[in-house]
């Protein structure tokens, strides 16, 4: 796929997710992460499987809310992983999504961003 092409459906994911912005927010957070690449692999609600049964590239955003709802440390962690990336050998996410690792981040959002956007995505509700 084309760099362009990439970046058009991105800018879809993004204009479909606004619907669920409910305050301005919500709509800053999906700006920064737009601004930031995250949208090219995440999306906030989880959606349609892909050929091979899995969901896009990374877990949608209110999956990760509710596998981490409660976990002691998450918004630390999950902030190191934005900004150092993951182990491919190490992923939970294996089997329920098509990418193995997350690439490192902090050259595309700087640390207090990644934290905030972080704390944002914590705070979604799976249900909703």
């Amino acid at each position: 796929m084309s760099k362009q092409a990439l970046c058009v459906l991105a800018g879809l994911v993004v204009a479909s997710t606004v619907a669920f912005a409910a305050d301005g927010k919500d709509d800053a957070m999906l700006q920064l992460a737009s601004k930031s690449g995250c949208m090219t692999c995440h999306h906030i609600e989880p959606g349609a499987k892909g050929p091979d049964g899995l969901a896009p590239i990374g877990p949608a955003w209110k999956d990760v809310s509710a596998k981490y709802k409660g976990v002691k440390g998450a918004e630390d962690q999950l902030t190191r992983t934005v900004l150092q990336g993951s182990n491919p050998y190490e992923s939970h996410w294996k089997g329920k999504v098509s990418g193995l690792a997350m690439p490192p981040n902090h050259v595309a959002i700087k640390d207090a961003d990644a934290k905030q956007l972080v704390k944002w995505i914590l705070a979604l509700d799976a249900k909703k």
